[in-house]
């Protein structure tokens, strides 16, 4: 578990910021679900032979003897309010979005941690291609806009509850015959999860299924017919993609149209966001028979991937270097008038010098610095210094405060 610090955080702001500004043009709406639930929970949804629930939940006990779980992902959690809080009830469509924490006890690598953060957005109550494309417009759109470039959107089908077990099934045969290439993980679980064995990053278990057969090739009528129109919808807005046949995702919810977004910076766990379709989840969980869609980016992944553009700390618009304890008093005035109207102004608060003063006013890239000493508070003005310019003018004290608005108005910095 790391810490997130001043000059790191501002990177992860922008991450936020953007992801809720773009959900938001396409119609999502933000929910907040707590950090633990039910064990029961994660059991039901993700799936008792997956690694997660097998290895890597951290659960206890509560004081009642009640088992639970802090969260290792965001869907299930928003399923479960979403039943829970009848939400369905309150529109056919919900289109919800979370940001938060996540934990897996998990070996630490690059970009991962056992306390990680997750943005994540869910469908619920749709099951035209249409909204599969949309949802990928969307984390095609968000990608742009944060400006990461070095990725790539993967997708394929894992179809449904008719096509997969012959599927299943013919993958359990193919993979019996090839048991002592495998690696010991999927030994183990190639009768209960075998989908795992096709994205295994194990060399020997990635020579193993080269030959494996497709889950394309086992489809339903339906489900194909899904696909096409999910690949022909991705065509029409212009969204590129690759098919990639061979990836399985983690979870036992996965239905249908499944995607990641791959990078080739991030070593050998490259998916920086992946989901799919979950169409009877839901309806598992307790709740009506409804289709959803979702998928959950990485921060500390997202914030890797964008390296030197990570976002730099606000600059303040004015710094007040007071001289004396009666400049002090005037600044500080001043000061908090500027803090209410939305300006970021900061001070000195310990009398240093003005050499002093200019220099921290420097390293925090202070956008105008005004002088106040004895000389100007006599004449009732202070010096504005443009750090940017390099120039310098005398002000009156009186007009200092609309000169900052004019000059530094909060909507032109967010702008900015």
């Amino acid at each position: 578990m790391n810490d997130i610090l001043p000059g790191e955080v501002e990177t992860w702001q922008f991450l936020e910021t953007q992801a809720r500004r773009i959900f938001q043009a396409y119609g999502f709406t933000e929910i907040r679900v707590p950090t633990v639930e039910k064990t029961e929970l994660f059991c039901r949804s993700i799936g008792e032979t997956t690694d997660i629930v097998e290895k890597e939940m951290y659960t206890f006990d509560d004081k009642s003897g009640n088992s639970l779980t802090l969260r290792p992902e965001g869907t299930a959690p928003v399923m479960r309010a979403f039943i829970q809080n009848k939400l369905y009830a309150l529109d056919s469509v919900n289109k919800l979005y979370y940001l938060g924490p996540m934990y897996r006890y998990e070996r630490p690598q690059k970009g991962r941690y056992r306390q990680f953060h997750q943005i994540g957005a869910e469908v619920l109550g749709v099951d035209d291609p249409k909204i599969d494309a949309q949802v990928l417009s969307m984390l095609s759109h968000y990608f742009q806009e944060v400006g990461i470039r070095d990725i790539e959107l993967q997708i394929n089908s894992l179809g449904c509850p008719e096509c997969r077990p012959g599927y299943r099934k013919a993958l359990v045969d193919y993979l019996q015959q090839r048991l002592s290439s495998l690696c010991e993980d999927c030994k183990r679980r190639y009768e209960t999860n075998p989908l795992r064995a096709l994205d295994c990053k194990s060399q020997g278990c990635k020579e193993a299924t080269q030959n494996a057969p497709s889950v394309l090739d086992s489809l339903c009528a339906s489900c194909e017919d899904h696909f096409d129109r999910v690949r022909g919808h991705l065509d029409d807005i212009a969204v590129a993609y690759t098919v990639n046949p061979r990836m399985a995702r983690g979870l036992d919810y996965y239905t249908k149209t499944t995607f990641e977004m791959v990078t080739n910076s991030l070593g050998a766990q490259n998916a920086v966001a992946a989901g799919g379709r979950y169409d009877g989840l839901i309806e598992d969980l307790g709740g009506p028979s409804l289709p959803g869609i979702g998928f959950a980016m990485g921060v500390e992944r997202l914030a890797l991937m964008l390296g030197e553009k990570s976002i730099e700390a606000p600059r303040p618009d004015l710094f007040i270097a007071a001289l004396g304890q009666e400049a002090g008093r005037r600044g500080f005035v001043l000061l908090s008038a500027l803090h209410r109207r939305g300006l970021h102004a900061e001070m000195d608060y310990e009398g240093k010098s003005l050499k002093a003063q200019l220099r921290r006013a420097g390293k925090q890239k202070a956008r105008f610095v005004l002088i106040l000493g004895e000389e100007e508070l006599a004449r009732q003005a202070g010096q504005l210094k443009d750090m940017d310019a390099g120039s310098q003018e005398e002000v009156p004290l009186g007009a200092v405060e609309e000169l900052m608005m004019e000059k530094c108005r909060p909507a032109d910095r967010e702008a900015g």
